[in-house]
C-alpha cells in the first residue's frame, strides 16, 4: 500500500504545488516591480516559490548538453539513442568534430535518480572523447510484460552496450555499479569477447565493502534479505505505465539518502528562501537547479535492488570468489587487456577508502604498468566525479589513461 499512499498523497499536493508556482510567476511580474522593494512581498513570494518546487518528479531530466569545447573551438552536442530495450538507452553525444576520439561508455548508478545526475561527469568527458551513457530507464514506466531486470541482466546490458558501440572503447563506471561494470568486463575476458573494453575506470564503487564499512554498508548487513523485500518493496499502482511491477521506489531511496544529512538540506532550503526573499536571484538558481535534479527520483525494479543488496553488500561475492553470472562463475583473474584506473574520495562516505581499489588486487593478471589508483584528497562521494577538483585533478588522470591505453 505504501505506494498507492505516495501516490495518492503526490496526486492531492500536485495541484496546489502548480498553483504556487503560477502564483510566484505572478508575484514577480515586472509590472509589480514596486512592490518587490518590500522585504514582506518577497518573503511571501519566496515562500510560494520553495513550496511549490518541493516536489518530486518520476521523469528525467533533460541533459540539456547543447554544444561543448573541444581545443579552441565551440561545437554542437546531439543526443542519438544508438540502441534501446526496456530498461535502458544507449545514449551517445555525438559531435561532427572531424577528427575520431577514443569512445567511452559511462556506466551510471541505477540508485534511486536518474543519469542526468552524472552531467557534469559526461560534458568534462566530451571535451577529448566521444562519450555514450548508459540512460536507465524508470522502472515504474516498464509494463510488467518486459520481464525481469536483476543484476545479470544489468551485466548483459553493460556488455551488449560495449558491443553496440562497434569498436573497443573504455568504460567509466560511477558509484555503485563500478561492481556491475568489473563483472562484465570479466565475463567479456573469459569469453575472448572483441569488444572487451581498452581501459576501465572504476570511481567511489563497493566492489569490497568489507573494508572500512560505511553506515551504507551497516544498514545492508543489520537485516536480513528478507527484511528488505518486506519492508522496502512496493508494487507501481496499476494506473501506471508498469502497474503491478515489483520495486525499489525512489522516493524510499531519497528518504534514504536525506535522513543521512537531514541537517544539510533543512539548511540549504532556509538559504534558498532566505536568498530568493533577498531577491539574490543566481544563489537562489544554483540550489534550486540542484534540488529539482535532486527530486527526480527513478523506481529500481525489485530483482535488481535485492539481488544487489544480497551479493554486493551482504555476501561480498565478488572479493570472495563466490561471483557467477548465468551461471558462469566469474574469474577477475581473466582480465589481461583492459588497463584498470581506480579512483577513491577522502572524504567519502558512502564508498569508503579502499572499497574500490580492491579490485586492484582482484585483478591480478593485469600488467602493472596497465593499472593505477588516486586517492583525491578533500572531497567526499559525489566531488569524485563532479566539480572543481574532479575537473581539474581526477579528470586529467582518468585522460591520460585512456590516451595512453587508446
Amino acid at each position: 500500500m505504501i505506494y498507492e499512499i505516495y501516490q495518492a498523497q503526490s496526486d492531492m499536493l500536485d495541484p496546489l504545488r502548480a498553483a504556487a508556482r503560477g502564483t510566484a510567476t505572478v508575484l514577480r511580474n515586472p509590472m509589480l516591480s514596486g512592490l518587490s522593494a518590500f522585504y514582506p512581498y518577497r518573503a511571501f513570494t519566496a515562500a510560494f516559490d520553495v513550496f511549490g518546487h518541493t516536489r518530486l518528479t518520476h521523469d528525467r531530466p533533460p541533459f540539456d548538453i547543447k554544444s561543448v569545447t573541444v581545443g579552441n573551438r565551440e561545437v554542437p552536442v546531439t543526443e542519438v539513442k544508438e540502441f534501446s530495450t526496456p530498461f535502458g538507452t544507449l545514449l551517445h553525444f555525438k559531435k561532427d568534430i572531424g577528427i575520431a576520439q577514443p569512445p567511452v561508455l559511462v556506466v551510471a548508478p541505477l540508485s534511486g535518480h536518474f543519469a542526468t545526475l552524472l552531467r557534469g561527469t559526461v560534458m568534462t568527458l566530451l571535451q577529448d572523447h566521444d562519450v555514450y551513457i548508459t540512460d536507465w530507464h524508470n522502472a515504474r514506466d516498464v509494463p510488467v510484460s518486459a520481464g525481469r531486470f536483476g543484476f545479470d541482466e544489468y551485466v548483459e546490458h553493460v556488455i551488449t552496450f560495449l558491443e553496440k558501440i562497434g569498436t573497443p572503447g573504455h568504460l567509466v563506471a560511477v558509484c555503485q555499479p563500478c561492481v556491475h561494470a568489473l563483472v562484465a568486463v570479466c565475463v567479456m575476458a573469459m569469453n575472448n569477447n572483441p569488444m572487451q573494453p581498452r581501459s576501465m575506470t572504476l570511481m567511489a564503487g563497493p566492489i569490497d565493502c568489507r573494508v572500512n564499512p560505511t553506515v551504507v554498508n551497516k544498514l545492508a548487513t543489520d537485516n536480513p534479505i528478507e527484511w528488505f523485500e518486506k519492508n522496502l518493496i512496493a508494487t507501481v499502482p496499476r494506473r501506471l505505465k508498469g502497474g503491478g511491477r515489483k520495486v525499489y521506489p525512489g522516493f524510499t531511496q531519497l528518504s534514504a539518502f536525506m535522513s543521512m544529512n537531514a541537517d544539510r538540506h533543512v539548511k540549504s532550503h532556509r538559504e534558498l528562501y532566505n536568498n530568493l526573499a533577498k531577491g539574490e536571484w543566481d544563489k537562489a538558481e544554483q540550489t534550486r537547479t540542484f534540488y529539482d535534479e535532486y527530486f527526480a527520483v527513478l523506481d529500481l525494479t525489485a530483482e535488481f535492488y535485492l539481488e544487489t543488496v544480497n551479493r554486493v553488500f551482504q555476501e561480498y561475492e565478488l572479493p570472495l570468489g563466490k561471483m557467477y553470472w548465468k551461471g558462469q562463475k566469474v574469474d577477475p583473474t581473466a582480465v589481461r587487456k583492459t588497463a584498470l584506473f581506480t579512483v577513491e574520495g577522502e572524504r567519502d562516505d558512502i564508498c569508503a577508502v579502499g572499497q574500490t581499489v580492491a579490485a586492484q588486487d582482484l585483478c591480478s593478471k593485469i600488467r602493472p604498468y596497465q593499472k593505477s589508483h588516486h586517492l583525491q584528497p578533500g572531497v567526499g562521494h559525489y566531488g569524485v566525479f563532479n566539480g572543481k577538483k574532479w575537473e581539474g585533478q581526477i579528470y586529467p588522470r582518468v585522460k591520460n589513461m585512456i590516451l595512453a591505453n587508446d
